[in-house]
Parts: structure tokens; sequence; C-alpha cells
């Protein structure tokens, strides 16, 4: 089989863990028979210095000629001195909006072999620990209208947390198939005390989950979920929120797993298509000195292989290669051990095709 990806390398160690995860994939092309054409395309603070623009149309129109998008990261101090609506973080938001990327799945999952690098007690993640979140993606107060103003006490801005039923709908049903694949257990996220938008959100919820007798339901305020997390976090298996809780809330899974440079994620469209890419940032510090881990985008890449191509085996090929990996010893600096020597980037990715290649 043949698959056109663009891929947007980014900022800052955006370049590096793409180069890598593009390693990664062609050792599968070669060992299960697949071809990957990979079409690159600029987005975020590199498209501004090139192009005067941090989305430009021709990224769009490749990325919407293309079976998927894989992405580095994009942003970076070097522009963070331009107006809000011009910094590269835009980029994501134009891409989520035009290619319609409106469920985004971040998973949390710690591998038992980095179960030192959680900052909780033991006890809490003994057996384990696997979350899905599931965030609304292209509604909520980052696609609400907002606006700085003259007041009688001054300049003022504001920010509009807006929601439809159908918007709401649309991601409570990926998330109670989600559930319906997993533990059947679901657990939605709100502020339904003080926000009338949570109010609707929860009504919504509640409707879809009629549909889903057999997924059990629950509802969380979102600052309890946020407790919740750290207290005890094998409580939940999959979670669904609105786009800033959502934003919010991974983060703070991602760090209960060890290290944000582990984790995914998938924005997926209605159908197949989607926009893949790790959680963290472009960590321009540590840009071009090989320390940058790119398992995370390496993980992304197998979620795009499961949910846009469904090549299940090969998506599991990718994730027990980076699990042997980790079990031969191997960290990058971000999850290694003071007493241990850390390999780089480049190293990391070879080790990994290795494993792939058997």
């Amino acid at each position: 089989m043949k698959y056109n990806i663009a891929l947007i390398p980014g900022d800052g160690i955006g370049p590096e863990v793409i180069r890598e995860t593009c390693k990664v994939l062609d050792a599968i092309g070669e060992k299960y028979g697949h071809e990957f054409n990979y079409t690159e395309v600029l987005a975020g603070g590199c498209a501004i210095d090139e192009k005067g623009e941090c989305l430009p149309e021709e990224t769009v129109r490749i990325c919407k000629e293309s079976d998927a998008v894989l992405l580095g990261a994009v942003g970076g101090p070097a522009w963070d001195h331009l107006p809000g609506s011009e910094r590269p973080e835009m980029a994501l938001l134009g891409l989520r909006g035009q290619l319609g990327l409106f469920a985004n799945l971040r998973p949390a999952m710690l591998f038992d072999e980095l179960a030192d690098a959680c900052p909780l007690k033991p006890e809490l993640v003994s057996g384990g620990l696997d979350i899905v979140v599931v965030r609304e993606l292209t509604g909520g107060i980052y696609f609400g209208k907002k606006d700085i103003i003259e007041t009688e006490n001054g300049v003022a801005a504001y920010d509009v947390e807006q929601y439809s039923e159908m918007e709401v709908r649309r991601i409570a049903r990926v998330a109670f198939d989600m559930a319906m694949k997993r533990q059947k257990k679901l657990t939605s996220v709100d502020k339904a005390n003080v926000l009338e938008s949570s109010r609707l959100w929860r009504r919504v919820v509640e409707e879809v989950a009629a549909d889903y007798p057999e997924v059990e339901l629950n509802h969380f305020y979102v600052d309890n979920a946020a407790m919740q997390l750290v207290r005890q976090p094998k409580q939940f298996d999959v979670i669904v929120t609105s786009n800033i809780f959502g934003d919010i809330l991974s983060d703070e899974a991602s760090q209960v797993t060890g290290s944000i440079g582990m984790l995914p994620s998938a924005s997926l469209a209605t159908g197949n298509f989607g926009m893949y890419e790790p959680v963290h940032g472009s960590a321009p510090d540590i840009a071009g000195l090989d320390l940058a881990n790119p398992m995370a985008t390496i993980l992304s890449a197998a979620m795009m292989l499961r949910y846009t191509f469904g090549l299940l085996a090969e998506a599991d090929a990718i994730e027990n290669a980076v699990q042997k990996v980790l079990a031969d010893g191997y960290r990058t600096a971000d999850i290694a051990k003071e007493d241990e020597t850390p390999v780089g980037t480049k190293k990391c990715g070879d080790l990994i095709v290795a494993a792939v290649l058997g």
C-alpha cells in the first residue's frame, strides 16, 4: 500500500523528532511492504520567517490532499513579540479548523519501565496506568469571539466560551465509542456548577449516553478532576472534555506518566483523516543538540497507522519496539536517572528502527 503523508517539522526540536519518526515509518514500510511518501510543508515560526505568515495556504492545500499529517512542534521565544493573531501557535488552530480536526485523542500511558519517573507514590500507579483524554478541538474559548476593548476602567479583554449541541454530541460519541473498546467507563469533565456552556455540555453528554447503556458515565467538575488525577489516577479510563479543560488536563496526565516526551496525540476529522503530533512543545533550548526524545512523535506515528490507515499490526510493531528499547535500558535525557548515560535523539531512533526490523 502507498500512503501520502504531509510532514510539518515546524520549529525547535520538531525537525529532529520528525526525522527519526520517518526512519521508523520507513522501517515499517520495509518490513510490511508499504510505501510512505512524504511532502514537507511549512507552518509555525519557520513559516513566518520564510513566508511571512504562520500557516501558508499551500500548507493547508497539501495537507488536505494527503492521507494524513505528521507534525513536530511549533513556536518559540523568537516570535513572542508578535501579536497573538500572528504567532506560530495560531498555525495549530488554523490547521484544526480548516482540516475539520474536532477530536483530539491524548493517551497517557505509564510504561512499566518508566515507573520510577512517575512523581506519584508507587502504590497509586501500581499495575500500570492507561488513560485516554478525548478533547474537543475546534470549539470553545479558543475559537470563540474575542476582543480587546476600551472601558471606563481602562483596557479590557474577553474570550467567549461557546458550544453548540452538535459540537458536544459529536465529541461525546467519539468518547463513548472509545470507552466501548476499553473498560466501558467514561468520565465527562465540565464546570456545570458555574458555566452555562458546561450545563449544555452535561445535558448533551447524558443524552448521548442513552445510546451506550453498557458504558458507566460519571461527571466531574474540572477542579475535582485535576485533583483526582494526582490523588487516584487509576479511577480514570476515558475522559471527555472541552477544548480548554482538555488542554490542561491532558498535560497534567502527561506528567503523571513521568515525561511529556513520551506522549503522542491524534487529532481526527470525520472519517479517517487525522493530524498526529507529540504533546510536547518545540523546546528551543535543546534544539539541534541531539537531546530531544523522539518517542512521543514515533508513538504518534503508530496512532496514525492505527486510526487513519487501519494498519493494526504495524502500529503494534512500533509500540512494541519503543517498549523493547525502554526494557533494554535505553533512555533519553528527559527520562534518564542521574546515574544513567542517556542516548541522543538519533541513537534513540536507530534503536527503535532496529527493534522494528528485529
